[in-house]
């Protein structure tokens, strides 16, 4: 039986969108070259621009490579993902984030061997029984290359809690899902907000 984060965790799904036959990136590469807007769309995702650097040795699509917390006036946190348990680290180690703050998340990941389709970010508050939902559309991807290793997404800015009831301790669930419903990593973490930094 699913948890009750799998609940809370469904992406809402796109209206009128419908998710697209797969084709492999070489089957892109053939596609009309004499189709302008087709050319274009291959270009916002990165497809057919350098040397594409998937790891044949590993079958994700979609690396997580780091996350970040961007505060005006203050270091980003950043928390490298790649090192070994950081994810798991991050449930027991809280940001802190001064009530009020204005702050925004941002994430690197790389994708490999196929194209990505509508990566959201997924994410479930709770803080004394009553919980938060938010979604963020990430977009659509193709392959890393060695001109672009990676890819970076700085999400809406968000304005912390504040006050006597807004200040405490909070927990999340989140998670990257694309439209094919995989879901690319997920994990728990943890913030207090409090008066000051």
């Amino acid at each position: 039986m699913a948890g009750d984060h799998d609940e809370d965790l469904t992406p809402e799904q796109t209206a009128g969108f419908k998710v697209g036959e797969k084709k492999t990136i070489d089957e892109y590469q053939k596609l009309d070259q004499n189709d302008e807007s087709l050319r274009k769309w291959k270009e916002s995702l990165g497809i057919g621009a350098g040397k594409d650097i998937s790891d044949p040795n590993d079958p994700r699509k979609c690396i997580i490579l780091s996350l970040g917390l961007e505060v005006e006036g203050r270091p980003d946190i950043i928390i490298d993902l790649k090192a070994p348990g950081a994810v798991d680290a991050l449930k027991d180690k809280p940001f802190t984030i001064k009530e009020g703050a204005q702050f925004r998340m941002k994430a690197t990941f790389k994708v490999q061997h196929q194209v990505l389709a509508g990566l959201k970010y997924v994410q479930q508050v709770k803080r004394m029984g009553v919980s938060h939902k938010m979604q963020e559309m990430i977009g659509s991807y193709g392959p890393n290359t060695e001109e672009k290793p990676f890819h970076e997404k700085k999400f809406e800015p968000e304005t912390a809690p504040s006050g006597v009831v807004g200040r405490g301790h909070y927990k999340a669930v989140s998670k990257f899902i694309d439209d094919d419903n995989e879901t690319h990593l997920k994990f728990e973490w943890a913030f207090d907000i409090k008066k000051d930094w």
